[in-house]
């Protein structure tokens, strides 16, 4: 039987965001999103350990004083990724150990999408994995909708804001969420923007182009993430509903 390396789940929270700034701290029936979404997260067994990981004093002592596990890091990184791996390697997570990149604007996770994006990892040729599921096909031409076609081994062919593939038939909506070996991790840090990566402006190209295999996962979950202050009451009514 096949078991799962050790997982660890990163939260990167920037506090500065063009759309949204101090996002992580947005207020979500009496605590801010931070907590919401690392309450969430700590809810999936196979996580070892959730850690918050951001860029500012205000995010970090609020942090500590909810009792959230939390570390600074630095202000420069480009992406959110570079933030987890940094995080990862305070940690001390072994070569061999899985990182979940968690998005910090999810406030409304559903715990059981954590579980289904690290099950690939039981496969060792695994190196990185997301999530996908149906597209309602009304929404399929959107760019802000990023599509993804899988090869027969579930392993992602591109992913791309068009509509692909081309004709009549289902799409897969890529679900933001990623999973990494943390060998994977450091290897993807490391390697440069790519031209289909930033033509798409989809950093997940980068690994693709790069010949490293991206496992996709199918779940029949959805996201709600926050963007803008306006999302704040969609995520507000979810989590009312769901209490």
């Amino acid at each position: 039987m096949k078991t799962l390396p050790e997982c660890y789940g990163v939260i990167p929270a920037r506090y500065g965001s063009s759309r949204f700034p101090g996002k992580p701290l947005a207020d979500i029936l009496g605590r801010p999103m931070f907590w919401h979404v690392h309450r969430r997260a700590s809810l999936c067994p196979e996580l070892k350990r959730v850690v918050l990981a951001t860029d500012d004093e205000r995010i970090l002592d609020a942090a500590r004083s909810l009792d959230v596990s939390a570390l600074m890091t630095r202000a420069d990184h480009a992406s959110g990724t570079d933030r987890v791996l940094e995080a990862a390697l305070a940690l001390g997570v072994p070569d061999d150990a899985v990182v979940v990149n968690i998005q910090g604007d999810e406030p409304a996770l559903d715990p059981a999408m954590l579980s289904e994006l690290v099950a690939p990892f039981a496969d060792p040729d695994v190196l990185v994995a997301t999530l996908a599921r149906a597209l309602d096909p009304e929404e399929a031409p959107s760019p802000d909708r990023v599509k993804v076609v899988l090869d027969r081994k579930g392993n992602a062919l591109y992913f791309s804001r068009a509509a692909i593939p081309w004709g009549e038939g289902g799409h897969l909506l890529h679900v933001g969420l990623y999973a990494f070996r943390m060998e994977a991790l450091r290897r993807f840090a490391a390697l440069e923007q790519t031209p289909l990566e930033i033509r798409e402006k989809l950093e997940q190209l980068r690994l693709l182009e790069n010949g490293i295999p991206i496992r996709v996962a199918l779940t029949d979950r959805a996201a709600h993430a926050v963007d803008r202050p306006q999302d704040l009451d969609i995520v507000r009514n979810i989590l009312m509903e769901q209490n």
